[in-house]
């Protein structure tokens, strides 16, 4: 969440979704909605940029009332989809830069003013943007079987407590050493599974002009027992978006890696190349020189 104006929001509240050189289509803007609660979207001029922007309700969007929305689950899913179909809205006629989720403004001047004082920013990332598309990557390891139940050894050598104690001590023994290769097996297990996961992100860059990693999710995201190994966003140039699609589809089909698992969407609009409060000239993570 970026709540740019400071202080509590006054009346005529407007939330700001993405900058464009060139305005959107009248009649796809007018279809197009943002906050349930909001206004139409309108767009805003701001010096040689377009800012598309929604009217809100300050008693929603003041910082309280916002930010204890958006710790709601169920409210923050909506404010995402909202600020969503703001972006796609935007990006009817060119490449945008999409704005953080809930940007808000007091009033149109102060929004078109914070659009010009990033005016040089914001042109180099529409440039830099034009023609490209993001997709998404995924790879998590392979699911295993579930593991044997844990025995403990006891009683291996004929009974627990019972006869000289040389059974028991072998039988401990032999379970110490099951153990130290499961760990093995285990350990082995998931460096194969890195290292097939570094492959796919050193193939799919062959086909990107930038790419940047993000965390990896948890197994509670996920909702997955394979830990996620690789969270990887690539920025392809539409001419090489074929090219791209086909490199996945050799990675999930082909066999050549049963250590991972890779899965991928897109194109989407490149949310996380467009960071307007970043140096755009420097690449996210890799840039691949044309």
């Amino acid at each position: 969440m970026s709540t740019t104006a400071a202080g509590p929001a006054a009346p005529g509240v407007v939330c700001a979704f993405a900058v464009t050189r060139t305005p959107p289509d009248p009649a796809a803007l007018a279809a197009a909605r943002g906050h349930e609660e909001g206004g139409p979207l309108r767009v805003l001029s701001a010096g040689d940029l377009c800012l598309v922007v929604q009217d809100v309700p300050a008693a929603l969007f003041d910082a309280e009332a916002l930010t204890e929305r958006l710790n709601r689950p169920d409210d923050l899913e909506r404010c995402a989809r909202a600020h969503h179909r703001g972006v796609e809205a935007a990006a009817g006629r060119g490449p945008v830069v999409p704005l953080p989720m809930a940007t808000l403004y007091r009033g149109d001047l102060t929004a078109a003013r914070a659009v010009a004082a990033r005016q040089p920013v914001l042109v180099t990332l529409l440039d830099r943007l034009r023609d490209r598309t993001e997709w998404a990557v995924k790879v998590h390891a392979a699911e295993s079987p579930p593991e044997p139940a844990t025995d403990t050894g006891a009683g291996a050598g004929g009974g627990a407590g019972t006869g000289s104690g040389t059974g028991s001590g072998a039988g401990g023994r032999a379970y110490l050493t099951r153990i130290s290769a499961r760990r093995r097996d285990r350990q082995g297990a998931h460096d194969r599974a890195l290292a097939e996961a570094e492959a796919v992100d050193a193939e799919l860059r062959r086909y990107a002009v930038a790419a940047t990693r993000h965390r990896p999710q948890s197994e509670r995201l996920t909702g997955r027992r394979a830990p996620q190994l690789l969270n990887v966003a690539y920025l392809v140039e539409d001419a090489r978006r074929t090219a791209f699609a086909e490199a996945l589809a050799r990675l999930t089909a082909d066999g050549r890696r049963p250590a991972v698992r890779v899965d991928a969407s897109g194109p989407w609009i490149p949310y996380s190349f467009a960071r307007w409060d970043e140096d755009p000239q420097a690449a996210p993570d890799q840039e691949v020189p044309a």
